[in-house]
């Protein structure tokens, strides 16, 4: 169980960036523990609110046991305190077909999230009962049996095509009645309108929740829109640019703002495109062209091959919107 209460985590989010940190694998399918090791390192220093480990970014749901708790162990041993770290939870695929199986897995992946350092919790959907005429009994229950581990939990609405469940009004109104529930993260990608309904939703009826925004392709929008914090893959990398836009956006300096989000803007354009998994290979890319991470260091097993000619585009994107030298290579 997190020390760590619902209002604590709740003023700790606000207002913050939170990455969804992705893991740094080799060719050969192995973490590399040394890229790991600097890419925590470059994280700390940054003024982030926090990270999200196993996140879709983080392909927690798809990493072993091991490799989880190994990812979990540096951010926690490396990140430093007066950092928040969230994990990403939800039940194993291989348990689609046994909907009890499949909350025990998620439970014991959770379990194993607090116990290793995970101040709070991020609910992945549990995408096998998207298909059943009591999906959202299931859904709801699903997320009181998290909520009952006592610890901070962020409800997570992704899009359907990545995974996620398109949540009914009604539903997002009981998950969001938990007490255990801080907010709730929104990555629709093109649905403009779902966010701004869920985000009328919060305003209207649930204020004290928070509106974490997972908007890579329209951070600046869903902040005007009423987001008070944003956990986003996008932040993995070019981390600076992000924040600036943030503090900008809250401070009230709304020239600054705008050109910003321009910036920003041009940078998810780089990286989010189709295929839209790929968008995890391609942070990892923005990492080596920042020289956080080597190329060794850039793959990602689950993603799609890429075109090489877009490693030398994220290059050019990244020299013109943070003001990157270019790095040996590229």
């Amino acid at each position: 169980m997190s020390s760590l209460s619902v209002l604590e985590c709740r003023k700790s989010l606000m207002h913050g960036l939170i990455p969804a940190v992705p893991v740094p694998f080799t060719a050969s399918g192995q973490i590399d523990a040394t890229g790991q090791q600097r890419y925590v390192a470059y994280m700390a220093s940054q003024p982030v609110a926090g990270v999200a480990v196993w996140a879709h970014t983080g392909r927690g749901l798809l990493l072993s046991r091991g490799q989880r708790i190994q990812v979990l162990r540096a951010w926690r041993d490396g990140l430093g305190s007066g950092k928040l770290l969230i994990a990403g939870v939800g039940g194993s695929l291989q348990y689609a077909r046994d909907g009890v199986a499949f909350v025990n897995s998620a439970l014991s992946m959770a379990e194993d999230a607090l116990e290793h350092g995970a101040q709070a919790l991020m609910a992945y959907a549990p995408t096998p009962f998207r298909q059943s005429n009591q999906c959202e009994d299931l859904t709801l229950d699903y997320h009181r049996q998290l909520a009952s581990l006592g610890a901070p939990l962020v409800l997570f609405y992704l899009y359907e095509a990545a995974g996620g469940i398109s949540y009914s009004q009604g539903l997002l109104r009981e998950l969001l009645a938990l007490s255990e529930v801080v907010g709730i993260k929104l990555a629709t990608l093109d649905s403009v309108m779902t966010f701004q309904d869920v985000a009328s939703l919060i305003r209207r009826d649930f204020p004290e929740k928070l509106l974490i925004t997972g908007e890579d392709r329209f951070l600046g929008y869903s902040l005007m829109c009423g987001a008070e914090a944003a956990l986003i893959g996008m932040g993995a990398a070019c981390t600076g640019l992000q924040l600036d836009l943030m503090q900008a956006f809250f401070q009230g300096r709304s020239a600054e703002f705008l050109t910003l989000s321009r910036l920003v803007d041009e940078l998810g354009e780089v990286l989010f495109v189709s295929p839209m998994e790929g968008y995890i290979r391609r942070v990892l890319w923005a990492l080596v062209q920042e020289g956080i991470i080597g190329r060794e260091s850039s793959y990602d097993p689950w993603g799609p091959e890429l075109r090489e000619d877009e490693f030398p585009e994220i290059s050019s994107v990244l020299r013109r919107v943070a003001q990157l030298e270019p790095t040996k290579g590229n």
